[in-house]
């Protein structure tokens, strides 16, 4: 399809272009989608058509129903406590959080809408775990879209409609493409939520981010880099519940304390093994990874190989030995997983534009890092779209296994 409006008359890079756009799955990384559709709509690009899975499924949600703004007002003021008092615990269903306090907040934004009224076309992508296959949501209730699609195994309850179990449609359609073929825009720009680039490593709250040196070659901050005249802050300290005996807490001190203890599954990076919080000294899965195999490097020296090639007498690795939780091995595994099928769903529907977004920033479920997120978002679309304007590269890849 041409464009309505010629490129000497534009105003602005995307004045009278079209864009389907396709919102990846990536659970708190998702909030990077928000400043994508920020930063296309600044430059004018016109926006008929999302689909989206999990977060990409929400955030679109959002935008489509007019309601992309006061949902961004809402994530952006939660810090990591006010949001560990949004979850509703459950050791009987199937999920490990009901999802009834945090959607229960999307469910007033998006109110009764309808997927068919809205100004563009809309899919939310979901899994059927019975049928074994996607649900594409294309009509009816757009919050019951958005909570099917957004439903990560075993961390989120499902959603049972109409006999199916629905679970979060990154599970076999991280990166919707197809269900926005038909469109016809102008061009089909894709947001991936698990790049591998190196050089976007950890995540400085946003007010911070000037007390460091960029990474060369971006506007990224480099936390190991701090300005000469900058000083060394723990944010993550403030706010802190005061380790203390719990035989002598009250109720709500109490509650605090076990929610202190479940920000562990979000940011784990913050907290010790005993609860208490210290500074941010891994930056990520990988390091930890890399920190823990070197001690089991150490410990294996003296080991002599049996006769079925293992380790005489090696010792059991345990989780805490690694530094990982039960959500982190879960969430290690839906993103290889996730990322496998990426590199193949892309290779089959390759968009106009794919804006890579790095899965090391944080962690998928570090919701109360929104700013940042959004920020990184912006940026990131911002230099896609500029190279893809000056060369006409349509694709920045996926880097495959082994890949820096």
């Amino acid at each position: 399809m041409s464009s309505k409006v010629s490129r000497n008359d534009r105003t602005l890079p995307g004045e009278g272009i079209t864009v389907a756009l396709v919102l990846g799955s990536g659970g708190a990384r998702g909030y990077a989608h928000i400043g994508v559709i920020e930063v296309l709509r600044e430059q004018g690009y016109d926006i008929i058509a999302i689909s989206g899975a999990s977060m990409g499924a929400l955030i679109g949600g959002m935008y489509g129903a007019g309601t992309l703004t006061d949902y961004k007002d809402w994530v952006t003021g939660l810090d990591q406590f006010q949001l560990l008092r949004l979850l509703d615990f459950s050791l009987g269903s199937p999920g490990a959080i009901r999802g009834e306090k945090v959607f229960g907040v999307v469910h007033e934004m998006l109110g009764d809408t309808r997927i068919e009224d809205l100004s563009i076309d809309f899919t939310a992508v979901a899994t059927d775990l019975l049928a074994h296959k996607e649900i594409w949501f294309q009509e009816g209730p757009l919050y019951e879209a958005v909570r099917a699609s957004a439903a990560i195994p075993s961390v989120l309850t499902p959603v049972m409609m109409n006999g199916r179990v629905l679970v979060d449609g990154g599970l076999l359609n991280p990166v919707p493409i197809i269900p926005t073929v038909a469109s016809h825009a102008d061009m089909i720009v894709a947001v991936n939520l698990s790049g591998l680039d190196r050089k976007y490593r950890d995540l400085p709250p946003l007010d911070q981010w000037s007390n460091y040196e960029k990474v060369e070659g971006s506007d990224w901050p480099d936390p190991s880099n701090p300005k000469s005249d900058s000083q060394e802050t723990d944010p993550d300290k403030e706010g802190a519940v005061d380790p203390s005996d719990e035989a002598d807490a009250s109720p709500d001190e109490w509650i605090d304390k076990l929610k202190q203890r479940a920000a562990r599954w979000f940011d784990w990076d913050n907290q010790d093994p005993g609860g208490g919080w210290k500074r941010n000294k891994a930056s990520s899965e990988e390091e930890a990874l890399q920190k823990a195999q070197a001690r089991f490097a150490l410990r294996s020296r003296n080991r002599e190989p049996t006769d079925d090639g293992g380790d005489e007498g090696a010792e059991p690795v345990s989780l805490q030995e690694l530094g990982l939780g039960k959500f982190d091995v879960m969430n290690l595994s839906l993103e290889t997983m996730q990322h496998s099928l990426t590199r193949y769903k892309l290779a089959g529907y390759p968009p106009d534009l794919l804006i890579n977004f790095p899965k090391h920033v944080c962690r998928s479920f570090d919701y109360h890092k929104a700013p940042e997120l959004i920020q990184l978002g912006r940026m990131l679309a911002e230099d896609a779209l500029a190279e893809y304007r000056q060369t006409g590269n349509p694709m920045r890849p996926v880097p495959g296994p082994g890949s820096q």
